[in-house]
């Protein structure tokens, strides 16, 4: 089963679109009954015909013709038809400066104290069509039916309308998944910065830098996710990774100490010491005799 990567793969074969908000039409046969999606934009999915099942890494939504989800960008998940031979919707894609936009414009409506007692970080958001949903998809179909584009600026009022009608239809609970979906893509960022200095002789206070924090609210927010402080899970990440290069002969301690952040010979074996309980040099003889 291979993976559609959306919205990429729904347009031409090259893709060049950069614009924020995007519309597509999509539709799965039973011949091909489950797609695996790697989802790069959030997006609303309005479910116009059939029935489906869709799997995220810890939960499992059923749709039916008289429901939509709001997807989060950044979710793996696969979709299943269920009963009927195919089923069809129309896609509508967002960024997260969309969302930041429409929170910075209409977030007065909400009220922030509530973010913290009903924080969520469910892949999706379950919509209930109504009347008014049913006549949003309608407008969206005719004008896209006209020449299949729609210009930004009225892709504009059309988010912001589906957007405002959500926000009075389910209030607080709306706000808060919106909210939900900026922290996660800041999440994101910060442990992506993470990962990328991880083998670096790079300390704390330069990491932080990188993720434009203080030290002490870098290690906050490293201690919220990690659940031990970042000089400790960096120091066993880096010996255990230099453990493996001297294990495998593919360094010698002189050559990696400053690698991995250390500013002597000394220091690096000392630490390394610490952790395994022989020097580095002492696990290259053992190795060499075993």
């Amino acid at each position: 089963m291979d993976i559609t990567n959306f919205p990429e793969d729904l347009f031409e074969n090259n893709y060049t679109d950069t614009s924020d908000l995007q519309i597509a039409n999509y539709e799965v046969y039973k011949h091909v009954s489950k797609n695996k999606i790697n989802l790069n934009k959030n997006v609303f999915s309005f479910l116009l015909d059939g029935q489906k099942d869709i799997h995220f890494s810890n939960d499992i939504v059923s749709i039916n013709h008289t429901q939509s989800l709001l997807l989060a960008s950044g979710n793996f998940l696969t979709t299943e038809i269920v009963g009927a031979n195919s089923y069809s919707c129309l896609l509508f894609f967002f960024s997260q400066k969309n969302i930041n936009d429409f929170l910075l414009k209409y977030g007065h409506l909400f009220n922030p104290n509530d973010l913290n007692k009903t924080a969520t970080s469910s892949p999706y958001f379950l919509i209930q069509k109504d009347n008014f949903i049913i006549h949003f998809i309608n407008s969206i179909q005719q004008i896209y039916g006209l020449n299949q584009t729609i210009s930004q600026k009225i892709l504009e009022l059309k988010f912001e309308e589906i957007m405002l009608y959500l926000a009075d239809k389910y209030g607080q609970s709306f706000f808060v998944y919106l909210h939900s979906l900026l922290i996660n893509e800041r999440e994101l960022s910060f442990k992506m910065v993470i990962e990328k200095n991880l083998y670096t002789s790079l300390n704390i206070d330069e990491v932080a830098f990188l993720c434009n924090m203080s030290l002490s609210t870098f290690k906050r927010k490293f201690i919220q996710l990690y659940q031990e402080s970042p000089g400790k899970w960096f120091q066993l990440k880096r010996l255990n990774k230099a453990k493996k290069l001297l294990l495998n002969n593919e360094a010698t301690p002189s050559e990696i100490y400053m690698d991995f952040g250390y500013d002597s010979l000394s220091n690096f074996s000392t630490a390394f010491k610490n952790e395994f309980g022989y020097s580095p040099k002492n696990m290259i003889k053992i190795d060499l005799f075993s």
